[in-house]
């Protein structure tokens, strides 16, 4: 790793609040900031409640409810690729308004299913929606904010990430008190003036998102031969895997051995909390002392040592909250360094590719790494021995990414 501690990115002025410091970018970016927020609002009021409603007010067998969430999550996660080398072909704003306004078909499908066809064909297109708005769209916000300014860009796109993740449980329990056909109604629409406005406001040349002549030239063979031969991106993302694994376990770990509604909310509310009133900080002192490098090693790290609260203080709450508080802040110091390596490893080419095909592989390192999971919890019971398995996936995915740092292979943009 080089011994050089200049940041790779000019650090995020100190001072002013997340709205304040949203208005200093362009409208496009701030276009995606509120992109980003009513996706995950939409997402979010409507997706954790969808289980209960297949089996208690459809009664749906559990077999019918695994069919129909796993539709969704295969086809969102098996199709990012797909959906960042379109975006790369045609441009980024016709991915993001086709990705909105297929959810919104997708979510309206929801309201209306009765039968199992339906619903699954509803829970494809909500899946697909995701896999061509969601690399488009981090291609464009980094295209938009600049080299100079990506890492404070995605650092406040990640503020209002988990703003919708915040806020989307709490209106969609209130909607789906009245109906669940109303929550996913209400889903639709949001989804439906998002289509509509960015098909309006969002520039047809914001982030470019269309190749040169000469890649054009190339075809989609030449595309995917440049992604797919990326050896150094290859290694990052696999190296990075372990980190979504890890971040996955407020699903997984956590909640089961909470046990309770009450300890199992507030993982999420905590987590939320600490993201949204530390990122831009978090984000602003690593940027003042450290490098790309040593950010990502440090939030690996970080995400890692987590997992030895609970394996040294029990399964209590306590434990558990303070597990996930620091899983947030390992995040909010991973995220924005983390998606503004995969732009400068894709050396400004093809970069929605890039972000689709990460997308994909973290997407099979978290199915592959929550069965690891569920098997040693099965094995070994609530011992230390799982916690301390993933402290060391954490420590094993930091001392990859440090050995990769070395001669500057993270730094190619």
């Amino acid at each position: 790793m080089s011994t050089a501690r200049t940041p790779t990115a000019a650090p995020p002025a100190p001072r002013g609040g997340l709205w304040r410091r949203s208005r200093t970018f362009g409208p496009a970016v701030r276009l995606l900031f509120l992109n980003q927020l009513t996706i995950n609002l939409g997402f979010y009021m409507l997706m954790p409640y969808l289980a209960a409603h297949l089996a208690d007010g459809l009664g749906m067998a559990a077999w019918t409810v695994g069919l129909v969430l796993g539709v969704r999550n295969l086809s969102q996660q098996g199709m990012f690729l797909v959906g960042g080398a379109l975006a790369d072909r045609f441009g980024f704003k016709p991915l993001i308004v086709a990705g909105c306004a297929l959810r919104t078909l997708g979510f309206g499908g929801l309201a209306l299913a009765q039968s199992l066809p339906v619903l699954v064909a509803a829970s494809l297109a909500t899946g697909l929606a995701g896999a061509l708005f969601n690399p488009a769209v981090r291609a464009c916000l980094a295209a938009e904010a600049g080299e100079e300014r990506r890492v404070e860009a995605f650092a406040l796109f990640n503020a209002y990430y988990q703003a919708g993740i915040l806020l989307g449980p709490l209106v969609g329990v209130a909607l789906t008190g009245v109906s669940f056909r109303l929550t996913c109604v209400v889903a639709a629409l949001l989804f439906l003036a998002l289509t509509l406005v960015q098909l309006r406001h969002l520039p047809v040349s914001a982030g470019g998102g269309r190749p040169e002549r000469k890649e054009q030239e190339r075809g989609a063979r030449g595309q995917f031969r440049t992604v797919l031969g990326n050896r150094v991106f290859w290694l990052f993302s696999l190296a990075m895997t372990g980190s979504y694994v890890l971040s996955f376990q407020v699903y997984l770990a956590l909640p089961l051995a909470a046990g309770g509604t009450g300890v199992t909310t507030a993982l999420f509310v905590v987590s939320a909390l600490v993201a949204l009133a530390g990122q831009l900080r978090i984000t602003a002192w690593c940027a003042a002392r450290l490098d790309r490098e040593r950010s990502l090693v440090a939030g690996l790290a970080l995400m890692g040592g987590a997992f030895l609260l609970p394996a040294v203080l029990g399964r209590g709450a306590p434990a558990l909250l303070l597990c996930a508080a620091v899983l947030a802040v390992a995040n909010a110091v991973l995220y924005p360094y983390e998606m503004d390596t995969v732009v400068a490893l894709s050396r400004g080419r093809w970069v929605a590719t890039h972000y689709g095909l990460y997308n994909t592989v973290c997407g099979i390192g978290i199915t592959l790494g929550n069965l690891g999971t569920g098997v040693l919890l099965d094995v070994t019971g609530w011992t230390a021995a799982p916690w301390l398995a993933l402290c060391g996936v954490g420590l094993a995915c930091a001392a990859a990414v440090a050995a990769l740092g070395r001669g500057g292979r993270l730094r190619t943009g």
